[in-house]
């Protein structure tokens, strides 16, 4: 759910994190490695999308650091360069997927998407629990039968809530899984993003809010 684009063309790196975020994920951009080195550090990612040719601190040794110190962070290495000999050292290195530019940006959705399954404990395709379905790989929401028209961040929230199977969940835990870095943690936003939740799943409320601790079903 949440991701970390390292690329040095700026411009390249926004266009990736936007379509990740309508593709439901939290995602953070920097354009050095060192950056990487320390948004890697600050908090828990998925997916790291790593450019190689990284400057200031190569894209090999970020790689090599994240791996080194058992992190399960998931890596997707980019590269300009897609000959046999570079897939074949970049996944020695220890990235788990390697995608050369120019590529497919709906590929690279689904390879995050892939990446991020496997970087988590295992969650069925479907979760279900007081009649809501979240159908995990097709992104649809349902209670009773009926359709939900949520939001990426209100996905992302509901199914934070239903892979707890009745446990509670922080608001720091949601902000830090759902959100990404630039998220004020004074702004509310979590909790606006349940009261929108809430209306959309209707009575008999199924959230609920413990006191001090956080949410849950």
């Amino acid at each position: 759910m949440r991701v970390l684009v390292a690329e040095d063309e700026e411009i390249l790196a926004e266009l990736v994190a936007t379509g990740l975020r309508r593709a439901g994920f939290a995602v953070d951009t920097v354009y050095s490695g060192d950056a990487a080195q320390a948004y890697l550090g600050l908090h828990d990612y998925d997916v790291v999308v790593l450019d190689r040719d990284l400057p200031r601190v190569h894209g090999d040794d970020v790689a090599r650091g994240l791996v080194a110190s058992g992190s399960r962070t998931r890596i997707l290495m980019l590269t300009a360069a897609g000959s046999m000999e570079d897939r074949v050292s970049g996944l020695d290195l220890g990235a788990d997927d390697y995608l050369g530019k120019p590529f497919e940006f709906p590929e690279l959705v689904s390879r995050v998407r892939a990446l991020r399954r496997r970087s988590a404990r295992p969650v069925p395709p479907q979760l279900e629990r007081y009649g809501i379905r979240l159908d995990t790989v097709r992104r649809t929401a349902s209670r009773d039968g009926r359709e939900l028209d949520l939001s990426p961040k209100e996905f992302a929230v509901l199914q934070l809530l239903l892979e707890a199977d009745g446990g509670t969940v922080s608001a720091e835990e949601l902000l830090e899984r759902a959100w990404d870095a630039n998220a004020d943690p004074f702004t509310g936003a979590v909790r606006v993003c349940m009261s929108k939740l809430r209306g959309k799943l209707g009575e008999p409320a199924v959230i609920r809010t413990v006191q001090g601790v956080g949410y849950a079903l």
